[in-house]
């Protein structure tokens, strides 16, 4: 009994996993589509902000620090709806 309650736990968090994963590559993929937008719109506010970017920015590898999916996982235990923890 254990066994398979230990498999149902896997899958779920298998699949939350799967949900944060392609969450971050579209907001990551947004953000730089706005980057863009605003690069065109005003040069200047590019120029002044790049040497900030790298700092920030994940992992040139395209992985996150631990703390930054910890997080993302407290904060969807907590406020995700009730349609996606029920999949």
């Amino acid at each position: 009994m254990a066994a398979v309650a230990s498999l149902v736990k896997a899958r779920r968090l298998a699949k939350r996993l799967e949900r944060l994963t392609e969450s971050y590559w579209e907001l990551r993929y947004e953000h730089g589509q706005l980057r863009a937008r605003v690069n065109r719109l005003d040069p200047r506010a590019a120029a002044s902000g790049a040497g900030t970017e790298t700092r920030r920015s994940a992992r040139r590898d395209g992985t996150l620090p631990l703390l930054i999916v910890e997080r993302a996982s407290d904060s969807e235990t907590h406020t995700c709806p009730r349609s996606m923890t029920s999949s």
